[in-house]
């Protein structure tokens, strides 16, 4: 028989008539002959209304208590699924995350997976019984309940699906799968039937928002069969694959936008061995997460060295980097800017077409939006642009490759 793990994000599962509508699906998969596991995430936007009512009621939020708080959404939402799978004949249990086997590591709200022992799970499935998991948490080391971050649900999903070794996880989200660009700065853009694991994992790091980028680490580490598709129409997604074949295969498969980052300048550094290394030891030490890194040629003994963090963090890395820690580099200040965007072209295409990154940089000048950083790897190349030209950039690039027509 075969079993598939299917994931339901909070729009789909955003009010009653939604719910009712996830079970009639289920129990038609049931009716089908195909046994089913449920990962269900909060509704609606009822993890950002937790959030707010934290803020509301506290400004220092623990950790601990704060997962506590959001993960609570989830609870909620798999015991009323499976009060509506019962009155569509399916008889379903529901499973916190620490019922299901999660064990995670201590980190709060972006706790990690290091085990999972799905013993209720199995026994569910053996009698006939649809677990319905409470998706993105667990229980940690020390026996406090987790959170496993934004888009966590996803990873659950891919997780549980690996260890039960189903034949199939299907991600359900609000749009229909992967398309060659956001479909709302792009109306031509189109949906592709099949993607790999590499450009997806590209395509979630440089701003597509669906997948979560560690369900697709995940999946691709341990071949995950992924099914990306909609729980609104049903109709069947985009299927991640380990490989695509090379005949006639498009040099680039998608372009993508990510305007949640910020660039950081530490002006002057003095141009001597192991500067880099302190910058990027305190801001590792600090749990900021860097992302593009330029730095200049060498003048008068002194460089400057930009790069990229996600803006939700540049207050507090603004702050690592000041003071003693500045005075350390040898740096003369720290400028910081908010209005930029990346664009990223993706496709396993490029490693064999030379010129792809004359055509995108071409591109964007016959359109004069000025490039800030580059960085590239071997199936994409992003740049920062101004945040204000950032759709018109996405727009010219997907004319330019020819995506407009796929």
């Amino acid at each position: 028989m075969t079993l598939v793990v299917q994931k339901f994000g909070g729009t789909s599962v955003a009010d009653p008539e939604r719910m009712r509508a996830v079970a009639d699906h289920v129990a038609r998969c049931i009716r089908r002959g195909t046994q089913v596991v449920l990962v269900i995430s909060a509704m609606g936007k009822e993890t950002d209304e937790l959030l707010f009512m934290a803020e509301q009621v506290s400004s220092k939020r623990p950790g601990r208590e704060m997962d506590m708080l959001i993960t609570a959404g989830e609870r909620k939402a798999c015991a009323l699924m499976c009060m509506a799978l019962a009155d569509a004949g399916v008889e379903a249990q529901s499973f916190t995350g620490s019922q299901a086997g999660f064990l995670t590591d201590t980190n709060h709200r972006n706790a990690k997976i290091l085990e999972i022992t799905p013993d209720r799970v199995v026994d569910a499935l053996s009698k006939n019984i649809v677990p319905v998991v409470a998706g993105s948490q667990g229980v940690s080391t020390e026996r406090d309940v987790t959170f496993l971050g934004r888009g966590g649900s996803d990873t659950t999903a891919v997780a549980l699906a690996h260890t039960l070794e189903a034949d199939l996880c299907e991600l359900y989200t609000d749009v229909s799968g992967v398309f060659t660009t956001d479909p709302r700065v792009v109306s031509v853009a189109t949906k592709m039937q099949s993607i790999t694991f590499d450009e997806l994992l590209e395509m979630t790091a440089t701003g597509c928002p669906k997948p979560a980028m560690r369900s697709v680490e995940v999946a691709h580490n341990y071949q995950v069969p992924l099914h990306i598709r909609s729980a609104f129409t049903w109709e069947p997604g985009t299927l991640v694959v380990q490989e695509e074949p090379d005949m006639e295969q498009p040099i680039i498969r998608a372009v993508t936008h990510d305007l949640s980052e910020s660039k950081i300048t530490v002006s002057e550094v003095e141009d001597r061995p192991g500067v880099s290394a302190k910058l990027f030891r305190y801001l590792a030490d600090g749990g900021i997460n860097v992302d593009m890194i330029v730095q200049n040629v060498s003048d008068q003994g002194c460089t400057d060295i930009s790069f990229t963090v996600p803006t939700e963090d540049l207050e507090a890395a603004t702050e690592i980097i000041s003071g003693p820690n500045l005075a350390d580099l040898g740096s003369k200040g720290v400028s910081t800017d908010q209005a930029i965007g990346r664009v990223s072209i993706v496709g396993a295409g490029m490693k064999s077409n030379p010129g792809v990154a004359a055509t995108m940089f071409e591109t964007l000048a016959d359109n004069g939006i000025n490039i800030e950083m580059i960085s590239t790897s071997a199936i994409r190349v992003s740049c920062v642009v101004e945040a204000s030209r950032a759709e018109d950039a996405v727009q010219a690039l997907h004319t330019a490759f020819g995506l407009d027509a796929a």
